[in-house]
């Protein structure tokens, strides 16, 4: 006799794969869904393994009100790991696989587990000889009639979020003016991700005239009409053509799958009476039981378990011996009490099957979790009842599930709560404030240039650099307390039970005293600075949003006020961020309007009163506005990112003024010029080397003033850097010294030609003694090192007095010269014969 051959995975797969990396955006990946007119897209490594999967479906799962989401990759949403068959699967089964999973794609793979292809439910409906069931079968048995009809008033919103919570693959649009049904299904939300269409009408996305079919047609007319028009979903109709729901194709497969549920019902009760009757039939039935990947019992009415298969045993831990005759009880878990076990039967009674998850527990004492399908069977001619119950173990998809849960409530790389959770907790942590009559706290965390740690050391430094932060921040909060990583460099505390002020600022301080050490990153030592704002409730507000909102304003209070401290919140930091906005503005055209300009400040020999070196200072004199304070643009040059160009003109304009000065016969030492951190780490030995070709001024009248946060992120690099830059001739100053982390280290590791005490630290001599104190250990410091020392607001003879008795000769501030234009600088000198000689005007 012959045998007709069994269908296959191998007969039906679709070998032309659509395939996408994860960096892929779901706008890109749309796109090629549509451009293939195909329904799925699996996501292929750079490894060429297949991670994951998105379909039309997965369209549902979007919020089509942001479209800045259609630009995100397509690693964020697609479904993985990928459920998958091999090529010998039969086609009967990948029927249950769609079932059990709920699915419409499934991976077909071979003996090697490398990927063939693809399967979807039109495949094997096509594949499938079901024209003479169909049209046996109405539409009325099979067609949807769960639908809910909305118009062109209703927004796209309103039918993605139907879909989603309904579980709907199709929405009707009924026109509200002329009374015609369109439709919307899931490949008209791909053409809307496709193209980025998301402000379209909804009744300009549906399809219409809606195709339909009346409800007393044969189910296979409505499955030549799908054919015909080459769509997924009829309108189904009544006699007076009122909208009664939809058919689909998806309707038609679970008529299949009942229709085949049926068809193991049978053979099961076949194969019961083969049992009985033929040892032979026992031997092929029992051969196809052992066979089976999935654990197989069959037990009598009353749970008593009959027979088992070698994937029971494998599962449970139970041999045959073990287990046959006893109830099957013995694998319960304990973890579902009675009303669960009675649900099940209830519906194992009424339908002759139960489907669904249950935790067991093998012989060995472990709880697991499976997919249980348990089937009913009545032997008609002995009255005897028997359960079939076949099981898998889903210990590692489960696994794979709380994974995919943890990324949803917590960052990926750093295992904080992220903002979801973190939202959750703030809702909590108000409520629990507002009955117990007790202060909350909002600490905004952002780090100080932690895009120069990115862009000079890489990805790996700075994901390790968040790393060690998260912890470092986490140690520094009581249990109970919350850190939370809200993307990049941004970090956010929420403080419970806070009974004051002082409380509050306990933890910012023990922060920061954190920040104090070094990271070693990549095996280097490496400082990183960090900026606060604080918001507390109920001062600064008594709502989530409130309170993430101040605390953001007064982090931002802390970045325009020079970085590495912290800021509370202050009403009128609302004002402040107007004004800082409109700043920004008029800051990107500054200098193409010619609003800048350099003055120029004398350092002064106290014993001579002549100039050894002059420092340029960078003015702003806005049109509009008037004079702005450097304090205040240049923090905003910063953030803008237009600091590099700025400071790049100040290097050639200083130059230029330089060389005049010389060619006149102006012997007035080096010209200092202050560079930021951000142009430190971007190129600056080939701005400084522009601006000397440009002026032809020899490089040994030159002299850059760096600060310490030039050092602080990689210390090695920097050294480098100078050490490039002073190759050319040049002289390194360190400005502003003592008021950073001011460490030895750095000038005994570094090329500092010279250091500049910092105006702070002079202002209270000689009258206050610590400040003296530390002005000496400075002085005493740096001739032990053999550099040279500069003082810095030097305002009166007092000050001036107490600098040169102790070894500081070298001055600069307002009791010598105030800063001034060029010009005016130069009527000041002195005659060539004593040219670098100012013509000092009594301020003493």
């Amino acid at each position: 006799m012959n045998q007709q051959k069994m269908v296959t995975a191998e007969d039906i797969v679709q070998r032309d794969v659509l395939t996408c990396p994860p960096s892929a955006t779901l706008n890109q990946a749309a796109s090629l869904i549509r451009q293939h007119k195909t329904s799925s897209i699996l996501v292929k490594s750079e490894q060429n393994n297949i991670v994951g999967i998105w379909t039309e479906a997965d369209c549902t799962k979007l919020d089509f009100t942001r479209p800045a989401m259609f630009e995100q990759s397509i690693s964020r949403f697609m479904s993985s790991p990928v459920i998958s068959v091999q090529t010998d699967t039969p086609l009967q089964e990948i029927i249950l696989e769609f079932h059990r999973h709920k699915i419409r794609h499934i991976m077909v793979t071979d003996s090697s587990n490398k990927m063939v292809g693809i399967i979807s439910q039109s495949d094997v409906i096509k594949r499938q000889r079901i024209e003479h069931y169909l049209e046996l079968r109405k539409v009325e048995q099979s067609y949807n009639p769960r639908i809910k009809l909305l118009t062109e008033h209703d927004s796209l919103n309103d039918v993605v979020q139907i879909m989603a919570n309904k579980k709907h693959s199709s929405v009707i649009i009924q026109h509200s003016q002329t009374g015609e049904y369109g439709i919307i299904t899931e490949r008209d939300l791909l053409k809307v991700l496709a193209k980025g269409d998301n402000k379209k009408p909804v009744w300009e996305i549906a399809a219409s005239p809606l195709i339909s079919i009346g409800i007393d047609q044969s189910l296979l007319e409505g499955y030549l009409t799908l054919q015909r028009y080459r769509i997924r979903h009829l309108g189904v109709l009544d006699k007076h053509g009122k909208i009664l729901g939809v058919l689909s194709q998806q309707n038609i497969l679970s008529d299949i799958e009942h229709s085949y549920f049926q068809q193991l019902k049978e053979i099961i009760n076949e194969r019961d009476h083969a049992l009985s009757a033929s040892q032979r039939h026992l031997f092929l039935a029992q051969k196809v039981i052992e066979s089976s990947l999935d654990a197989i019992m069959i037990s009598d009415k009353n749970g008593v378990i009959l027979s088992i298969n070698p994937a029971f045993t494998s599962v449970t831990g139970y041999k045959p011996r073990e287990a046959i005759g006893k109830n099957a009880s013995l694998l319960n878990s304990g973890r579902h009490d009675q009303e669960f076990y009675n649900a099940m039967w209830e519906k194992l009674t009424a339908e002759g099957k139960w489907q669904g998850e249950i935790w067991n527990k093998r012989k060995n004492g472990e709880i697991y979790p499976e997919w249980l399908t348990i089937v009913k069977i009545d032997d008609e001619m002995t009255g005897e009842t028997h359960y079939t119950g076949i099981f898998s173990d889903i210990t590692e998809r489960k696994k794979h599930e709380a994974r995919i849960k943890a990324l949803a409530f917590y960052d990926e790389l750093t295992e904080l709560p992220n903002r979801r959770l973190f939202a959750d907790r703030l809702d909590v942590a108000i409520s629990t404030a507002h009955r117990n009559k007790q202060l909350a706290a909002l600490l905004f965390i952002d780090l100080d240039r932690f895009k120069q740690i990115n862009d000079s050391l890489g990805h790996k430094v700075g994901d390790e650099l968040l790393v060690s932060v998260s912890k470092r921040i986490a140690s520094s909060v009581k249990e109970g307390d919350t850190v939370s990583r809200f993307g990049g460099d941004e970090f956010v505390i929420l403080l419970t039970e806070m009974n004051c002020m002082e409380d509050i600022e306990g933890v910012i301080n023990r922060i920061y005293r954190q920040f104090n050490e070094p990271f070693y990153l990549d095996g280097k030592e490496t400082y990183a600075t960090c900026s606060i704002g604080a918001s507390i409730y109920p001062f600064n507000g008594t709502t989530a949003d409130e309170l993430l909102k101040q605390a953001d304003i007064a982090m931002y209070q802390t970045k325009q006020h020079g970085r590495n401290g912290y800021t509370f919140y202050q009403r009128q930091m609302h004002e402040n961020l107007d004004n800082k906005l409109t700043l920004q503005n008029k800051l990107r055209n500054a200098l193409k309007d010619n609003e800048f300009h350099l003055s120029y400040q004398p350092q002064i020999n106290s014993d001579s009163e002549k100039i050894v070196g002059i420092e340029t200072l960078l003015r702003w004199q806005q049109k509009e506005l008037g004079n702005i304070p450097p304090s205040v643009f240049i923090p905003l040059a910063e953030e803008l990112g237009v600091i590099v160009d700025i400071e790049r003109w100040v290097l050639t304009e200083s130059c230029k003024q330089r060389k005049a000065w010389l060619d006149s016969g102006h012997d007035v030492g080096r010209i200092a010029i202050n560079i930021s951190a951000i142009h430190f780490n971007n190129n600056l030995l080939s701005s400084i080397i522009a601006a000397l070709e440009a002026s032809e001024l020899p490089a040994k009248y030159l002299e850059i003033e760096v600060t310490e946060s030039c050092f602080i992120e990689n210390i090695e690099e920097a050294k480098k850097k100078l050490q490039e830059i002073k190759a050319h001739g040049i002289t390194i100053a360190l400005d502003d010294f003592g008021t950073g982390y001011s460490s030895l280290s750095y000038l005994t590791k570094l090329s500092i030609d010279t250091l500049k005490i910092d105006a702070s630290f002079i202002q209270k001599t000689p009258e206050n003694p610590k400040d003296c104190q530390l002005v000496k250990t400075i002085i005493n410091m740096a001739e032990s090192l053999s550099i040279n020392i500069v003082a810095e607001g030097v305002e009166n003879k007092a000050q001036q007095g107490f600098l040169s008795n102790n070894h500081c000769n070298t001055h600069q501030g307002f009791y010598y010269y105030k800063p001034v234009d060029a010009e005016s600088l130069f009527s000041q000198m002195s005659p060539a014969s004593n040219s670098n000689k100012l013509k000092i005007v009594e301020n003493k």
